[in-house]
Formats: structure tokens, sequence, C-alpha cells
């Protein structure tokens, strides 16, 4: 259970990290801060996972502030939005439920 409730997590802090490097953060920055959050999802103490869980659950709401940035980008453009939107709905949530998992674990 330990892992399947990290696995989630991973993979959010994954897709934030390649989201940085997106948004110009210098790779031998990204990589590290990532590598270095990933290692804090095994520690099993409550400070190191709170820690993560605030971090993913940060991450969820700069999914939402890049998808506002894309989609009025979108509008600006006169281009299609919809899809758009629903992907990086998609995307914030899961970041959300595994921010969740995280912090509802019980110590």
């Amino acid at each position: 259970m330990f892992l399947l409730r990290r696995l989630p997590a991973c993979l959010a802090l994954l897709m934030l990290g390649a989201l940085s490097l997106r948004l110009g953060l210098g790779f031998l920055a990204a990589v590290p801060l990532t590598l270095l959050l990933l290692g804090l999802l095994f520690i099993p103490r409550a400070v190191p996972q709170r820690i993560a869980s605030v971090v993913v659950g940060c991450g969820a709401l700069a999914w939402v502030g890049m998808a506002w940035l894309r989609i009025q980008q979108r509008l600006g453009e006169g281009l299609p939005w919809t899809r758009l939107a629903i992907i990086f709905a998609a995307v914030a949530l899961f970041t959300a439920w595994a921010a969740w998992l995280l912090w509802k674990e019980e110590k």
C-alpha cells in the first residue's frame, strides 16, 4: 500500500518536472529538484510526506494557471480551445488527486 499511494504522485511530479522545463527552468535546476521531490516520497516519515503533498498540490494550481494562459492564447488567436481545456483539467485533477492520496495517508 505504501508504494501504490505514491505511484500517482511520482507521475504527477514527473509531469511537473516537464512543465518546469517547458516554462524555462534550466535543466540543471529542474532535474535535481524533481529527483529530490521523488526521493521525499519514499521517506516513511510525516514531514517529508507533507512537504511532497503540498508541492504536488501546488503543482495542481500550476496546471490550472498554465491552462488559463494557454486558453487565453488560443482564444486570442481564434483557435479551438475546448480539447486543450479538457486535457489540462484532467492533468490538474490527477495531480490534485495524487496530492490528496499523500495527504490522507494514515500514520
